[in-house]
């Protein structure tokens, strides 16, 4: 039973079997795909026009520094981006991609703060220390890309 222990010192033994304890969050959906575009306006007429896609009016989300605008894919969505302000972490992302490209994922996490305080046990750096609203007025926070094998994640409480 101590050899057990202590290879899996986070399991423990109940009615005669290991356990171990649940994570108490979880991942849930793919919410949105984000591209940064250098001109939101056209971006949006090719998935509206000549894609045929439902696509939203463009919104400002000053808290973060980008426009967005939604494009409605069944469960999941396109997100564009580009920059608002002189600051936007989007226009760093165009001055390297001129024509724009694949900027992050969302993924949808049943408790973000959990989320947060497990990833960061696990060195998992995240991008602030605290959750800020999102586009679609829920908490989100970003993980490190370097963390992430290369890819920007976004959390999003669902």
């Amino acid at each position: 039973m101590s050899l057990i222990r202590g290879v899996f010192s986070v399991a423990r033994f109940t009615s005669g079997k290991l356990s171990v304890p649940k994570k108490l969050w979880h991942l849930g959906k793919l919410n949105h795909v984000a591209i940064a575009v250098p001109d939101i306006e056209k971006a949006a007429a090719l998935y509206r026009d000549v894609l045929g896609g439902k696509v939203s009016e463009k919104h400002p989300q000053p808290d973060h520094g980008v426009y967005t605008v939604f494009v409605e894919l069944g469960d999941t969505k396109i997100e564009l981006l580009c920059p608002l302000g002189d600051k936007s972490p989007i226009q760093n992302f165009l001055d390297k991609n001129a024509s724009g490209g694949m900027h992050h994922i969302c993924i949808e996490v049943s408790d973000i703060k959990e989320a947060i305080k497990d990833l960061q046990a696990h060195k998992i750096r995240t991008l602030g220390n605290e959750p800020k609203i999102g586009a679609h007025g829920k908490p989100v926070i970003f993980l490190h890309p370097k963390d992430c094998n290369g890819t920007l994640v976004e959390l999003e409480q669902a």
